[in-house]
């Protein structure tokens, strides 16, 4: 009997102890796990950088967002287009026109290859458009079809030539109607990019010439420091 109690005894230690380590690995495990899922959910985070690499990496935010005055401008739909319906998303704004020869197709198929570089949550808050600075030529369906080449998510506005000056002024973009010499005529313009919040204040632009890559990494460090 006393043999028989000594191996029950033996037997229960061993069973503790591997219960113990049982306990032990999974403890480990959770460890781990908890570890690894910080670290991949890290990887996937923003990268918070300074005002200072925001301008190395082409990008310049504003001390303070500027409040944009209400415009009234018309939509590639044909719809209305103000102020207020630059609320709720961000919105990535250049100014060209149909007829230009090299900066504006090169300008938006930089902004499509940025655009696809994005997560699908962000690019479902981010609005990319073109506001024409010809609207004499560029009529909305015209417009639509033009901006629509590059990415069928992408918008175009254009609006009678006081409204579209009004607005550029206010987000420091300049353009000037050209007389060419041997008839007709071009318009000049800014190349940078306006980023406007989705308060609808200008809140930062990105300066030519681009890089989606260097895009990506401005734009979503900027979009993690808003206090929306």
């Amino acid at each position: 009997m006393e043999n028989q109690s000594v191996h029950m005894d033996t037997h229960s230690v061993i069973s503790k102890q591997k219960r113990g380590i049982k306990i032990t690995v999974f403890i480990l495990c959770l460890l781990i796990f908890a570890v690894l899922s910080g670290f991949i959910h890290k990887l996937g985070q923003p990268r918070i950088i300074t005002d200072t690499e925001l301008r190395i990496n082409g990008a310049v935010k504003l001390q303070r967002p500027r409040i944009i005055d209400d415009i009234e401008l018309l939509s590639d739909n044909g719809s209305g287009f103000n102020t207020a319906d630059f609320h709720g998303k961000w919105t990535l704004v250049f100014f060209g026109f149909t007829h230009c020869p090299d900066i504006c197709p090169t300008t938006l198929s930089t902004l499509n290859d940025f655009y696809k570089t994005l997560d699908s949550d962000t690019r479902d808050s981010t609005d990319i458009m073109l506001v024409s600075v010809d609207p004499s030529r560029d009529k909305p369906e015209q417009l639509g079809q033009y901006v629509r080449y590059f990415n069928p998510e992408f918008r175009g506005v254009t609006g009678n030539f006081f409204d579209l000056k009004k607005f550029a002024t206010q987000l420091n973009v300049p353009f000037n109607k050209v007389i060419l010499a041997e008839g007709g005529y071009t318009i000049d313009h800014g190349s940078q990019v306006v980023l406007i919040n989705p308060r609808g204040h200008y809140h930062a632009f990105f300066k030519a010439p681009l890089d989606p890559a260097k895009m990506k990494l401005t734009y979503r460090s900027i979009r993690a420091t808003f206090n929306g």
